[in-house]
């Protein structure tokens, strides 16, 4: 089982990065389970066709029976395993302990034993890197770090905290940073940008995402582009990706 975290500013892509690199992996006949870990919980709503799962914060607060597996994981496209850690009412408690509490109870139902997936993708809010969101990090929850970016300097920013909390853990034989993926935004010289941010990171550039209108085509149907727009040049990065990542 490979454990890859997927980080990256808000608003970036990241969600739509991971949603089709599942898809692809999938595809690929892969085992895949993917986590979301942002209190908006919409990691995953392009794999599920629109629908929202219900969050495992939330299951926990309103069932008033034993919880199981199939109240928190969701099959979605091509199998899919869709799970989303969720938050706590806005404005009133910690959305990092939640994602704690629901990667604990994901760990005493035993899901990675019972469903046995090849690769689990967290999908990780890269603003902040602290408690909750450091939690694949710090526990080895993921083998993997791949941060998604653009060449903006607030992205760049972001990218740049990511890695210094990952290098935070290297010694402790957590995590290793093995990567950016640039979504572009279309800024001069981007590609260039990003790759000398990622060598002063000490890493590099894994694949370049561009600016193409067929995602948000792709989104308004509510998928992703691996099962919207198959047979596009795009749809060919996301399965290169894929197929780089396992490799």
């Amino acid at each position: 089982m490979k454990k890859i975290a997927i980080y990256g500013k808000g608003g970036i892509g990241k969600s739509t990065t991971a949603a089709n690199l599942s898809a692809a992996l999938a595809k690929q006949g892969r085992r895949v389970m993917q986590i979301g870990c942002d209190p908006k919980a919409d990691s995953t709503c392009l794999l599920m066709n629109g629908k929202s799962v219900p969050t495992i914060l939330d299951t926990l607060r309103t069932k008033a029976t034993a919880v199981s597996l199939e109240d928190m994981v969701y099959p979605g496209f091509a199998g899919v395993l869709c799970a989303e850690c969720g938050g706590p009412t806005p404005g009133v408690g910690c959305a990092g302990r939640g994602i704690i509490a629901s990667f604990e109870k994901l760990e005493a139902l035993k899901a990675y034993e019972t469903y046995r997936p090849d690769i689990v993708l967290y999908d990780v809010l890269g603003d902040v890197v602290c408690g909750g969101f450091a939690m694949p990090l710090r526990r080895g929850y993921a083998d993997e770090v791949y941060i998604v970016t653009s060449g903006e300097k607030m992205s760049l920013f972001a990218a740049r905290n990511i890695a210094q909390a990952v290098g935070e853990f290297k010694g402790r034989g957590y995590a290793q940073l093995k990567g950016m993926i640039l979504n572009a935004r279309g800024i001069v010289d981007e590609l260039e940008i990003v790759r000398r941010a990622a060598a002063e990171m000490d890493t590099k550039v894994v694949a370049e995402i561009p600016r193409d209108p067929t995602i948000q085509a792709c989104e308004e149907r509510n998928a992703t582009v691996i099962e919207g727009a198959p047979d596009t040049s795009l749809a060919e990065r996301y399965r290169m990706l894929a197929r780089s990542i396992v490799g």
